[in-house]
């Protein structure tokens, strides 16, 4: 799945090409999105219970997921699925890396 995709850095040079003919869209287009902030979330997995059973809970309770160990999380932006991606260790934080880009038939412009 990784490997079906690849992503390209950004590079300033691309930024200088005008839209062509047919009309598609390049980095000078987005230029006025680029400061719009977005809320980024990777999900690792739900759970679904009754009040009862979340009342219960207390330090140190297990909390079941739906995802099993080594299975995709979910990755949001701005609650809408774009990606699915893998948990990784960045020095002593947590991180994500991109595995398979979500790709919406609803996203044409």
């Amino acid at each position: 799945m990784a490997d079906d995709f690849a992503l390209e850095e950004f590079n300033s040079a691309n930024a200088l090409v005008p839209a062509d003919e047919a009309g598609d869209k390049n980095a000078v287009d987005l230029a006025p999105v680029f400061d719009v902030p977005v809320n980024i979330s990777a999900v690792l997995g739900k759970a679904h219970m009754t009040v009862a059973q979340l009342l219960k809970l207390n330090r140190g309770s297990v909390l079941e997921l739906d995802r099993k160990v080594g299975e995709a999380i979910d990755i949001f932006v701005n609650n809408r699925l774009v990606a699915r991606g893998e948990v990784v260790v960045v020095e002593d934080r947590l991180g994500v890396t991109m595995t398979e880009i979500i790709k919406t038939e609803d996203s044409g412009a």
